[in-house]
């Protein structure tokens, strides 16, 4: 196995990678008001990036907060990045679609997904903050996964695994808000990924996706992907 980071689920879409070098990413920097996340996951010794799939507040939640205290390298789409900004937010790599970023050995690509994005302002008011995305992340070892936020299945997906070749996929399987495990599993068929960890589930009683049912999806489609059924707080 190439060296990877350790993933550990902090429920719903927020996974911590640290990187073998010691450095860690944050993807959807949900904790403190997420109820899926472990009270003693919710503080971070550090944080060096921070990628942001879309605007909701449960993908962007504490975003700002987090990035003063940590003050990370911040990669979200050119609005979201422009609206942390006017927030105080510092070290924001505004990018789009179809864009590639290399920092610190890696090559972090933004890739599409299909939901909306846009954050609630102080007033009530939704304020859009560009498209919901997905990122592709690849190590200097070669190793590389996918972050595919909160999406709809989408047949580009197949462009993915011939352009990027992930090896792991984190894939919502809630159903309502994305994907449900069926989709889900038709995905990582697209993919070609050899394993999935399934993410945006079990949060709140409307997302009623379970690792279990994608589980059967993918033994119903004869997918050759493993599983993996991390719950909030476990590593891999």
């Amino acid at each position: 196995m190439q060296n990877r980071p350790t993933f550990t689920y902090l429920g719903h879409s927020t996974v911590h990678c640290q990187l073998p070098s010691g450095e860690v990413i944050l993807i959807n920097p949900w904790t403190a008001q997420n109820p899926a996340c472990p009270d003693y996951l919710k503080e971070f010794d550090r944080i060096d990036i921070m990628l942001i799939t879309n605007g909701h507040f449960d993908n962007c939640g504490d975003a700002i907060e987090l990035a003063r205290k940590h003050e990370p390298i911040v990669i979200g789409t050119y609005e979201l990045c422009t609206w942390l900004e006017s927030k105080g937010v510092k070290n924001c790599y505004g990018m789009n679609i179809g864009g590639t970023q290399q920092l610190n050995g890696l090559r972090i690509t933004q890739v599409q997904a299909l939901h909306s994005s846009s954050v609630m302002e102080d007033n009530g008011n939704n304020t859009y903050v560009g498209s919901a995305t997905g990122f592709v992340v690849r190590l200097d070892s070669g190793y590389t996964f996918y972050h595919a936020g909160n999406t709809g299945l989408f047949s580009d997906m197949k462009l993915i695994a011939e352009l990027y070749r992930p090896s792991l996929a984190f894939l919502p399987i809630g159903d309502l808000y994305s994907m449900d495990p069926l989709q889900a599993a038709h995905a990582c068929k697209f993919l070609e990924v050899e394993q999935v960890v399934p993410i945006f589930w079990g949060t709140f009683p409307m997302l009623t996706g379970t690792p279990d049912m994608l589980d059967m999806e993918l033994n119903n489609l004869g997918v050759n992907c493993e599983m993996i059924p991390l719950h909030p707080g476990e590593k891999y």
